[in-house]
Formats: structure tokens, sequence, C-alpha cells
């Protein structure tokens, strides 16, 4: 088991799960780019078109650690093939993050919404948000499960930004910390609540 085999074998897969890992996390921060775009077009939201815009420098980032990774694998391990496949993955990516925040740019340059939209959004008693939770608030440090926010609010947190990173569709034992912001949908009446829980 302790042979330079096995090691070998540990540190190659230690050096695909990193390429792995910034291709993952590279994905979602795209698909979840695109669905904060079309709910900022539908709900007219300039906080989460903002977002967005900001967003797009992580997706960059991510996507030239992810190709700088695909390469240092391509030179260890000797398999073009994968990184190429990796690297062209990226890119396609990058350009799905770009196309959101075109997406998002319609919101922010105000763009007059197609009268369709307008209309499916009279009725509708459905909004995203994004809340920052405060310091002091009785959401620091506890799970979404233990302050039942879902329950409560009625308001479902889609992704928690933590300083420059997201936390992607998380679950009730997820732990909130101060300063996370949290980007729920929900209904209406609910965004009130949500944000009062988060500022105290």
């Amino acid at each position: 088991m302790n042979s330079d085999n096995s090691v070998v074998k540990g540190k190659h897969e230690a050096d695909f799960s990193t390429t792995a890992k910034l291709l993952l996390e590279l994905k979602d921060t795209s698909e979840l780019m695109v669905d904060l775009a079309y709910s900022a077009l539908l709900y007219d939201n300039e906080d989460i078109a903002d977002e967005i815009v900001s967003m797009e420098e992580i997706a960059d980032d991510l996507e030239k650690e992810l190709q700088i990774s695909a390469m240092n694998d391509m030179r260890e391990h000797a398999d073009p093939k994968k990184s190429f496949v990796i690297i062209r993955l990226a890119d396609a990516m990058e350009k799905i993050a770009d196309a959101a925040v075109s997406i998002a740019d319609v919101v922010l340059r105000d763009i007059e919404r197609n009268p369709v939209v307008s209309l499916s959004l009279q009725d509708s008693k459905v909004t995203i948000a994004s809340v920052s939770v405060a310091m002091g608030s009785t959401l620091a440090g506890k799970s979404l499960g233990e302050v039942k926010l879902a329950s409560q609010s009625g308001m479902w947190v889609i992704a928690i930004k933590r300083d420059r990173r997201y936390i992607y569709g998380p679950d009730e034992n997820t732990i909130l910390n101060k300063g996370d912001l949290l980007i729920a949908r929900g209904p209406k009446e609910g965004e009130v609540v949500l944000r009062k829980m988060a500022a105290s």
C-alpha cells in the first residue's frame, strides 16, 4: 500500500482533482449567472444585475486558473487530449458567463421590456432578492436548517456569496456567516421578512 506506485497514483489523482474542482466551480458559476440574469430581467432587479456583472470577473479568473491547471496536468501526465477538452470547456463556459452579462446589461441600461414579459409579471407573486447578513444578525453562525429560513420567510436561498466565492444550492446544513450575501427567491412579502431576519 505504501509503494512508490501508490504515491504517484495519489499525486496524479490529487492533481486532476484540482482541475476537476475548478471545472465544476466554473460550470456552477456560469449556470448561476444565467439563472440570475433571467431572474434580473424578469423581475427588473438591478441589484441582481449588478451582482452578475461582478461575477464576470470571478468567472474570468476561474477560466484562467482552470486553463493553467489543465496545462500543468498535460505536462506532468502527458494527457494532451484530456487537457485540450478541458480548455475548450472552460472557454465555452466563459462565453456562457459573458452571455449572462449581456442579459443583465439590458436591465442595467433600462431597456424597455417586451410587452409579453411585462404582462406575465403583472400577476407574479414571486421576487428575487440579495440580502446581506448583518453583524449581530440572529442568522449568523447558524445553519439554514436551524433558522428555518424557508418556512419563516418563504424565501429559498439559491446561492450565498462569501468574499469572492459562491456557495451554490446551499442546503439545511450550510452555516451562515456575518457578511454573507444571500441570493434568494420567493414571495414578495417574504423578502421583507428575510431582510428583517438578516438585519437583526
